[in-house]
C-alpha cells in the first residue's frame, strides 16, 4: 500500500510541475503565432487525448517523468504553404527565446505564487530552538549551546529549523567563517565561528545533525497513541492512551527508551507495567520481528506514540498581508533559486558530494512523506522542486531550454543559425551528459533504499 501511495504522490506532484512547465511554452508559443501541434503532459503513448478548436492535442501519456509541447517546425516534417508563418522555426531568434524561456519563468512564478499563498494564508512554525550541541562540532566551536534560539545565518533571518537547514545547506564544504544571530535568557548577541570544511553524509545527508545539533523537542512520554490492527501490541491488549512506566522492572523515562526495550528483543516476551485509567498493571508483549535493508533485525509491537503537544512559548505564527507577502514570496523563491545554484557550483567544483544528486524514487519518497505532512510541507516541497527544476532547464546544455537558449542568442549575434553539423553535435554531447546524471541520480537512489 506504502508503495502505491509514493508512486501516486510521484505522479502527483511531477504532473503539477510539468504541467506548469509545459504552459509556459503553450502559452507564449500561442502569443508569438507559432502552431502547437501536441501538448503532452508525460512521455509515450497518449492514454488519452483530446482536441482544442485550434487543432491542438492535449494529452496525458504512460510514463510521468516529464512532457513537452510539440510545435510545428518544418526541420521536423513537410509544412503546408499556407502554414509557414505558424512554423517555429520561421520565428524570430527573439521570440524563440522567449518560447524557450517561458517553461523555467513558469516554475519560478508558481513558486512565488505557492510561497505567496503560504504567507498570506499564514501557518505555525517551531522556533529553531537548541536541544543538544556535539561536542567537537561546527556548532561547539561557533558557541552554541542548549536553549539558544536562532534568529540569523549569515545575516538571513530564519524562523523555523527548515530555513536553518536551508541556510547551512549553502555553506556545506566550505572554510569560512559561520555567523548565526541568536537569543538566550532575554539576551541577543552573535556567535561566529569556522566552518572548517564540514561536510555532508553521502548516504543520509542531515545539515542540522553533521552541524552538531540536536533541535529542542518538549518530552515525549512513552504514552501509546495509535495500535495497529493486528499488530502485537493490540494482541496483547495495549490500547490507545496507556503509559508505560516499567519494561521488566526497569523505569521508562520517555517514548525513546520504550522504543528501544522493543526494538532491541524481536520475538521476546517483555514484562510492561503501564498506568490505565489511574490503575497499574502488567501486561505482556512479545515484539515481532523485522529484518532491515542492511540486515540487521529489530522488534516492533505496531504502537505509535500519542501526540505531543508543543509548548506556546516555543511556536511562531507567521503571515503576512496580501502586498507585504509578495517581497517575502520573492525572497523566499531566490532563496532556494540560490541554493541550488550554490549546490550544482559544489557539485562540479568538489565540495558537495556527487552522491547527494537525487532522481525520481527519492523525489517519489520525499513527496509522499510532504503529502502526509499536511498542505504546508507539500506547498513548500512544490515550490523548492519547482524552483529546481526551472533552474536545471536553464543551464547551457544542448536538449535543456538553456541550451536551445543558447543557439538561438548566437544565431541572433551572428544573424545566421549555427549548422546543422554544430547543432547535431551539440544534440548529442547534452543527451550524453543528461543520460549519465539520470543513470547517477537513480544509482543514488537504489543506494539509499
Amino acid at each position: 500500500m506504502q508503495i502505491v501511495e509514493t508512486i501516486l504522490a510521484l505522479v502527483l506532484t511531477l504532473g503539477i510541475l510539468v504541467t506548469l512547465h509545459e504552459a509556459g511554452h503553450f502559452w507564449v508559443a500561442r502569443r508569438c503565432g507559432v502552431k502547437v501541434l501536441r501538448f503532452s503532459v508525460g512521455f509515450g503513448k497518449p492514454l488519452f487525448s483530446w482536441y482544442d478548436r485550434h487543432g491542438t492535442e492535449f494529452a496525458v501519456a504512460a510514463i510521468p517523468l516529464g512532457g513537452y509541447v510539440k510545435m510545428l517546425d518544418e526541420r521536423e516534417g513537410p509544412v503546408p504553404e499556407e502554414l509557414k508563418d505558424q512554423a517555429f522555426n520561421s520565428k524570430s531568434p527573439s521570440k524563440r527565446i522567449a518560447i524557450a524561456a517561458a517553461g523555467p519563468v513558469a516554475n519560478f512564478l508558481f513558486a512565488i505564487f505557492a510561497y505567496w499563498l503560504l504567507s498570506v494564508v499564514g501557518f505555525t512554525t517551531v522556533a529553531p530552538i537548541v536541544g543538544d550541541v556535539s561536542q567537537g562540532s561546527v556548532a561547539d566551536r561557533v558557541g552554541l549551546a542548549s536553549g539558544m534560539e536562532i534568529h540569523e545565518v549569515d545575516g538571513r533571518r530564519v524562523t523555523s529549523w527548515r530555513d536553518v537547514n536551508m541556510r547551512l545547506l549553502e555553506r556545506t564544504g566550505e572554510f569560512g567563517e559561520v555567523t548565526l544571530e541568536v537569543s538566550q535568557d532575554g539576551s541577543r548577541g552573535t556567535l561566529r565561528g569556522s566552518l572548517g570544511g564540514w561536510q555532508l553524509s553521502e548516504d543520509t545527508p542531515n545539515p542540522l545533525s553533521e552541524f552538531g545539533v540536536t533541535p529542542w523537542r518538549p518530552d515525549v512520554p512513552a504514552v501509546l497513541g495509535e495500535i495497529s490492527p493486528g499488530g502485537r501490541a493490540e494482541a496483547a491488549g495495549l490500547k490507545p492512551g496507556d503509559r508505560v512506566v516499567e519494561v521488566d522492572g526497569k523505569p521508562v523515562s520517555d517514548w525513546f527508551e520504550l522504543v528501544d526495550f522493543i526494538r532491541d528483543a524481536p520475538e521476546t516476551a517483555l514484562e510492561l507495567t503501564i498506568e490505565r485509567d489511574g490503575r497499574t498493571q502488567q501486561i505482556v508483549v512479545t515484539p515481532a520481528e523485522r529484518t532491515a535493508d542492511d540486515g540487521s533485525v529489530t522488534g516492533f509491537v505496531g504502537a505509535g506514540v500519542s501526540e505531543v503537544t508543543w509548548p506556546d512559548h516555543v511556536l511562531r505564527d507567521v503571515s503576512y498581508g496580501p502586498l507585504a507577502a509578495i517581497p517575502n514570496a520573492v525572497s523566499e523563491t531566490w532563496g532556494d533559486t540560490r541554493l541550488t545554484l550554490v549546490a550544482i557550483k559544489k557539485m562540479v567544483t568538489g565540495l558537495l558530494s556527487p552522491t547527494n544528486l537525487s532522481g525520481p524514487i527519492t523525489i517519489a519518497r520525499i513527496a509522499e512523506a510532504s503529502v502526509s505532512s499536511g498542505f504546508e510541507d507539500f506547498i513548500r516541497f512544490l515550490a523548492y522542486l519547482s524552483v529546481s527544476l526551472g533552474v536545471l532547464n536553464l543551464l547551457p546544455i544542448p536538449v535543456l531550454d538553456g541550451g536551445h537558449i543558447v543557439y538561438y542568442t548566437i544565431e541572433a549575434i551572428r544573424r545566421k543559425p549555427l549548422s546543422e553539423q554544430a547543432q547535431a553535435f551539440g544534440l548529442r554531447i547534452g543527451m550524453a551528459m543528461i543520460l549519465t546524471l539520470m543513470v547517477f541520480a537513480l544509482y543514488n537512489d537504489l543506494m539509499r533504499l
